[in-house]
């Protein structure tokens, strides 16, 4: 490497078990709330904690093309609402009929009970019409922007502090309440609070709406037809512990 670029290193260090069993606690048992926020305001420096991780995530070209639209105001997040209820009408229409009625049981937003909302967005001209890496995959800057997401998300984790995402609505409706222009785009519209509670496993899990697939059947060694492991055996010694850390969650 160049000389001038050696004072930017430094030495990559694996994390004390104490700390890499922090990092995989927050992974495991990260869990998309939706009835569990309690009305209690989060501090403004919390927020920035949250924001500064999303801010730290990596993105195609370090275009860094995400935004973030803190919603605390009642008639906004009302509005958000009303478009939400709007599309999962059209969504519940959408199911065989054996999978409705655990549709409409499922409460599938926190907009109004959870304290904060953050519409995160995507804009894909911020670093000019050509990216770095984005040349041949224009999906790219919505590919960094979910990496933002999910910084904040696993920062929230472990401030004690709930995340759901709302997917279900026109994002036109969206836009239209938030002012957002033409050219940006949605990628994610989060519910923040804090939480008394949380599930053990996914909510979709446990409301029996699927359940999670073995890994072993999602891995692949050098190419789609060779599996990657000879069978599932194997794969509860790799993630040994984990049951226990989501009874924690």
């Amino acid at each position: 490497m160049h000389d001038a670029y050696r004072g930017a290193l430094a030495p990559a260090s694996s994390f004390s078990e104490a700390e890499r069993a922090a990092v995989y606690r927050a992974i495991h048992t990260r869990r998309d709330v939706r009835d569990q926020f309690v009305s209690d305001p989060l501090p403004d420096d919390l927020v920035m904690r949250l924001l500064d991780a999303a801010h730290a995530a990596p993105s195609v070209g370090f275009m860094q093309p995400w935004d973030f639209i803190l919603v605390r105001d009642a008639a906004r997040k009302r509005a958000v609402r009303e478009a939400f209820e709007r599309a999962n009408r059209e969504a519940a229409a959408m199911f065989p009929e054996e999978k409705r009625a655990i549709y409409d049981s499922l409460k599938l937003q926190g907009i109004e009970k959870a304290p904060l909302n953050i519409c995160v967005t995507c804009d894909p001209g911020r670093a000019g019409p050509v990216v770095l890496g984005r040349t041949h995959n224009p999906h790219m800057d919505a590919y960094s922007t979910v990496c933002a997401i999910q910084n904040l998300w696993l920062a929230a984790r472990a401030e004690g502090v709930g995340v759901g995402w709302v997917s279900i609505f026109h994002e036109e409706d969206v836009k239209a309440v938030l002012g957002i222009p033409k050219h940006i785009h949605i990628i994610g519209y989060l519910c923040v609070g804090f939480v008394a509670e949380l599930y053990c496993q996914p909510e979709l899990e446990v409301k029996g709406w699927r359940s999670r697939l073995p890994l072993g059947s999602l891995v692949h060694l050098d190419g789609w037809d060779e599996p990657g492991f000879a069978s599932d055996a194997v794969i509860p010694a790799m993630v040994e512990g984990r049951a226990g850390q989501d009874s924690e969650g």
